[in-house]
């Protein structure tokens, strides 16, 4: 491969960037990968230091050969979502970045119901009113932190923050914007009436670009910082649910993807924009199209609570897997509501917690680690369902991708559980390529994202539904899609004791 043009992916992701050399076939040429910390200081609060994000990606590009880096012809960034920073006029955090999954600003979602209306919300920016989107989380600062509230020059999502440190253009693409819940999703703009709800003014955001959009080239000091012996075009794409898609080659109704990543994202793209509580819409990493997205927080993120806080990491994960593929379907009647960090679609309840029924003396870890995969795979049922019902099209195939697609029993069960073939995608790192098809495409390498993807994905190992589908379709219909509707007033009186 040694003279072909690359296209490095960056993915900034809930736990570390990556930074992924992708020649124009699709092939990883090589990669480099470094972490930053994710910290808890309260129940509920998740934070980080937003310039480890940019250190990250320094570090990540650090890694690769200079022989890919001098071949590179763009640079794409994706990145977590919902996620964002205030920052000073030095460009300096004011306070620590927010989190996608913190939990704190509870009491400031009733606030916008009252001031916005819960339908107007949903309807301006396609997803109903939860606690995620970052507007009330900035409207919690602005009453427990005004000091550093009235410091802040600007209010960055996670990709306008690297746009500017690899770039230095004060941009975010519409694909990542809209994630902060402070964007007319038609329009394609900031929304005054939410900035006005929120307390800020649009001067204190970047200007919104369209996502797969060339913002210019990267910096001296980018340059020096990542060791590039050239100064490539950077693009922003979009969020790494959105360009996720782009990775599984999803353009239509059909064929959803689901991501197994820290949380469990699927969907099915469409040309019409709609919205429906059972999913929230996000504007396509394509313009012109739609992703109606279901997002289950507790994804890995609850394989991690199982294997790091409540096991301690006493027993290696492949150990824990090995033990659960012996055991049968079912989990030896235990059943999980993966509601570690509340439930969004298609309940939208900040409150709703997890749930581990039916447990007795014979169980063990594996079982335990069994029906968190289970559940997840119920969890993802429900959600395919509705989204159907929504769109009034079949969903006829599921292209897997992310870290937890990597687990032929999980991948096993999903198909199981969905009773549709389930296809692991060749390439575990998503999102990364995702970002690479649409830069290649930016550049001219492709005549469209389409052809990127058509060019540059392929799909791997078909999963097929097998014997157990008849009794998970069973557990199913009488025990987990009758769960929580049962348990919602007991979750909702928790969670308010929870906060005293």
């Amino acid at each position: 491969m040694s003279g072909q043009p690359v296209v490095i992916g960056i993915d900034c992701s809930t736990h570390g960037a990556k930074a992924i050399a992708w020649t124009l076939q699709g092939d990883p040429v090589a990669e480099g990968r470094a972490g930053f910390d994710l910290s808890c200081p309260r129940p509920g609060h998740y934070e980080q230091h937003a310039p480890h994000w940019a250190d990250a990606v320094f570090s990540a590009i650090r890694q690769l050969p200079c022989a890919a880096k001098s071949r590179t012809i763009a640079v794409g960034i994706t990145h977590q979502r919902e996620t964002f920073v205030g920052v000073d006029a030095a460009r300096q955090p004011v306070f620590p970045a927010i989190v996608w999954m913190d939990h704190r600003a509870v009491a400031q979602v009733d606030t916008i119901r009252a001031m916005v209306g819960e339908a107007r919300f949903h309807a301006t920016t396609g997803k109903p009113l939860t606690v995620t989107p970052s507007i009330a989380k900035i409207m919690w600062l602005r009453q427990h932190a005004p000091d550093a509230f009235r410091k802040v020059a600007r209010w960055l999502d996670v990709g306008g923050y690297l746009a500017y440190a690899l770039a230095g253009e004060d941009v975010t693409s519409a694909g990542s914007a809209e994630s902060m819940g402070l964007v007319d999703l038609a329009g394609g703009r900031w929304s005054d009436e939410l900035l006005a709800a929120a307390g800020i003014e649009a001067d204190r955001l970047p200007r919104i670009v369209p996502a797969g959009s060339v913002i210019g080239v990267m910096s001296e000091g980018a340059a020096q910082s990542a060791g590039m012996p050239v100064k490539p075009p950077v693009v922003v794409t979009a969020g790494d649910g959105q360009v996720a898609a782009v990775a599984a080659g999803i353009f239509g109704l059909e064929i959803a993807y689901l991501n197994l990543g820290t949380a469990i994202v699927s969907g099915t793209v469409g040309e019409s924009l709609r919205t429906d509580r059972a999913f929230r819409t996000m504007g396509g990493a394509v313009p012109g199209t739609w992703l109606f997205e279901s997002d289950l927080k507790g994804g890995t993120f609850t394989i991690d609570w199982l294997v790091e806080r409540l096991l301690g990491r006493s027993i290696p994960l492949p150990k824990l897997e090995s033990e659960a593929e012996s055991l049968p379907a079912g989990a030896g009647g235990l059943v999980l509501l993966p509601y570690l960090a509340g439930v969004m679609n298609p309940y939208w309840d900040d409150d709703a917690s997890g749930v581990l029924v039916g447990l007795r003396g014979h169980h063990g870890p594996a079982h335990v680690f069994r029906a968190v995969l289970e559940g997840i795979a119920f969890e993802q049922r429900l959600h395919l369902r509705e989204i159907e019902r929504a769109t009034g099209t079949a969903i006829r195939e599921i292209r897997v991708l992310g870290g937890g697609a990597g687990s032929d029993l999980w991948c096993q069960i999903l198909a199981d559980v969905l009773g549709r073939p389930v296809v692991r995608t060749r390439s575990q790192e998503a999102t990364s390529l995702g970002a690479a098809m649409l830069s290649a495409a930016a550049v001219g390498a492709f005549p469209s994202p389409r052809q990127a993807a058509r060019a540059m994905g392929a799909t791997a190992r078909r999963f097929d539904p097998g014997a157990d589908r008849g009794h998970y379709d069973a557990i199913f219909e009488h025990v987990y899609e009758r769960l929580y509707p049962a348990l919602q007033e007991p979750l909702r009186h928790l969670a308010s004791s929870a906060r005293g």
